[in-house]
């Protein structure tokens, strides 16, 4: 097709057509791919566009894609030569029965050649073959609970024995001796948080804080940062970059790629946030911008400009109370945060002294349950700072939600029922305390693999007293303070390591409460060093002869498939 057209848009159109074509043609049906152990026709179809029959005979070869040498015989392709018939511009098929064999890990060549008197045409091209094996992932999970000897059944590994086409890929036997080291890492998402709100503000500066707290509290942990930045890079790998090949394809190839190297990016900023020169410009700058979105009145705006907002407000003060409790206050700081608690506190009394006065004003009757979560929060905010006397007006207000939380404290959820317990306990009235703590420990969920919670935690919500997380680390908190049982301590922050391991606590206040619930024992977990023996039926892996990584004492040993055997599934771990 030609358009020819001149400047004042004359124009002319012309249209040729030209046929190219030859007089046989042969176009086959191959199949996109072929798997181990089928059996098929293979057809192609043969053209002839002459204006008279012809009749001539067509060929199928078969080759390896690469070594190019003849496979018909493996593929059984016994009638290689098949005779046809095609009448004056008509198509005829010829067939070609195949099996494809098993263990055929290539890709196969064929070429189809039809020839008919002096005219012949063929095609060539390349067909997968695909297994007809499933590559199977199975995986057990070692769970230990403090010190001591444990055995384990892999059952799917000791009942491998039964199965006649079964063969092992490899075992691969990983181990984290000190995940607590986990809680570390979760850090920098706290500060990497994009927005500029009052809750990502302050939980910059929170991150800045426990993370100087945590490096000065030992050379030695100090010293595993540095290690991680400079000799031992792989801390700083995903989980899923280490376990390439427990993965049927390339990490590069996979959907996942875009989260491992998130991780990646996140663990390669440890190193960052734990630089002293940067933490501490990191400390002044969040605070500086913090202090900026206070209002005059001493309440925090959610973002500059805004109101003032009593929850943000109990949330950033509670938040320097756990600063405060784990001994982090940063020492150059303490002068603004105390300027900053001076107005917010006052401010959130009255807050409290307002919703009573609103009672009195719609004259509902004050022996009720007249208990709201906002209260909770406080009395719990409140009992961090007791050198802040209540001022005379908000005495009477403080009481009565003080003695609503003792009379009402079984309607509430289980995370504000803690919140409670705390609050009661730091004000002396530890009977009350104790029989919630009673309370929440016989309603709780003990696993053996998932430490202990609460079936509460599976109703997640979108309000600030419906996130499992958070009340999980409260719950740390409250047993710890009031029960203080190391067993139950230590269940209750099994279930929060499950809940990270190489996930984000999905939001930076889930990240700060978890951290600052590990933390709370003090940092001499992170110092620990444990000497781990697993045992797999004969064979034996000691954590010392492994290449360690620095902190989380992570190890990993790979046994290949052909020396995999049944009675490794019997298991024996002794920390």
């Amino acid at each position: 097709m030609t358009l020819a057209h001149t400047k004042d848009l004359a124009s002319g159109y012309a249209e040729k057509t030209v046929i190219t074509q030859k007089d046989l043609m042969v176009q086959p049906n191959a199949p996109r791919f072929l798997r181990e152990g089928d059996k098929m026709e293979f057809s192609a179809k043969i053209v002839n566009l002459s204006d008279k029959e012809v009749s001539g005979q067509a060929e199928l070869q078969l080759l390896n894609a690469s070594t190019m040498n003849p496979v018909d015989a493996w593929f059984k392709n016994v009638n290689p030569v098949q005779k046809f018939t095609a009448a004056a511009g008509q198509s005829t098929l010829v067939n070609f029965f195949i099996e494809i064999p098993d263990n055929f890990n290539n890709a196969v060549v064929y070429s189809i050649v039809a020839k008919a008197g002096n005219v012949s045409d063929g095609e060539e091209a390349a067909i997968p073959v695909v297994t007809n094996r499933m590559l199977v992932t199975e995986s057990m999970p070692l769970p230990m609970r403090g010190d001591g000897t444990k055995d384990f059944k892999f059952e799917k590994l000791i009942n491998s024995a039964n199965s006649k086409t079964l063969a092992n890929y490899g075992l691969t036997v990983e181990y984290t001796t000190n995940p607590a080291w986990y809680a570390v890492q979760a850090l920098p998402y706290l500060m990497e948080y994009p927005y500029e709100c009052a809750e990502q503000t302050f939980n910059r500066f929170y991150a800045n804080a426990l993370a100087q707290r945590i490096v000065n509290s030992s050379p030695k942990i100090k010293a595993v940062f540095e290690k991680w930045e400079t000799s031992d890079t792989s801390a700083l790998l995903s989980n899923l970059q280490k376990n390439e090949e427990l993965k049927s394809v390339l990490l590069e190839e996979t959907p996942w790629v875009l989260q491992a190297q998130n991780e990646a990016q996140q663990k390669k900023n440890i190193a960052l946030l734990f630089d002293a020169v940067k933490m501490s410009l990191q400390l002044q700058s969040s605070l500086d911008k913090l202090q900026a979105m206070q209002s005059p009145n001493g309440g925090f705006v959610w973002f500059k400009g805004g109101p003032d907002n009593r929850y943000m407000t109990q949330y950033i003060v509670t938040g320097i109370g756990h600063l405060k409790k784990l001994n982090a206050y940063p020492a150059e700081q303490q002068i603004q945060l105390k300027s900053i608690l001076d107005l917010a506190v006052p401010y959130l009394d009255k807050m409290l002294k307002k919703d009573y006065d609103d009672l009195i004003k719609s004259k509902v009757k004050l022996d009720q349950d007249n208990l709201s979560t906002i209260a909770i929060q406080y009395l719990y905010m409140r009992s961090f700072f007791p050198e802040y006397a209540i001022a005379k007006e908000s005495q009477t207000a403080y009481n009565y939600y003080r003695e609503q939380a003792k009379k009402y404290w079984l309607t509430q959820s289980k995370y504000m029922q803690g919140m409670i317990a705390l609050s009661l306990n730091r004000t002396n009235e530890t009977a009350t305390a104790k029989e919630i703590i009673k309370s929440l420990k016989e309603n709780s969920i003990n696993n053996e693999e998932l430490g202990m919670y609460w079936k509460d935690w599976d109703k997640k919500g979108y309000w600030w007293y419906q996130a499992p997380i958070e009340s999980q680390a409260l719950m740390i908190e409250a047993f710890s303070e009031i029960d203080k049982d190391q067993k139950t301590i230590g269940d209750l922050k099994t279930w929060l390591l499950k809940n990270k391991q190489t996930n984000n606590w999905k939001t930076t206040k889930a990240t700060a409460d978890a951290c600052y619930a590990l933390l709370l024992q003090g940092t001499n977990w992170l110092s620990e060093e444990k000497n781990v023996t697993i045992k797999l039926g004969n064979t034996t892996i000691n954590s010392k002869d492994e290449k360690q990584e620095a902190g989380t004492g992570y190890f990993k040993r790979k046994i290949d498939g052909d020396k995999v055997k049944p009675e490794m599934g019997n298991i024996n771990v002794t920390i």
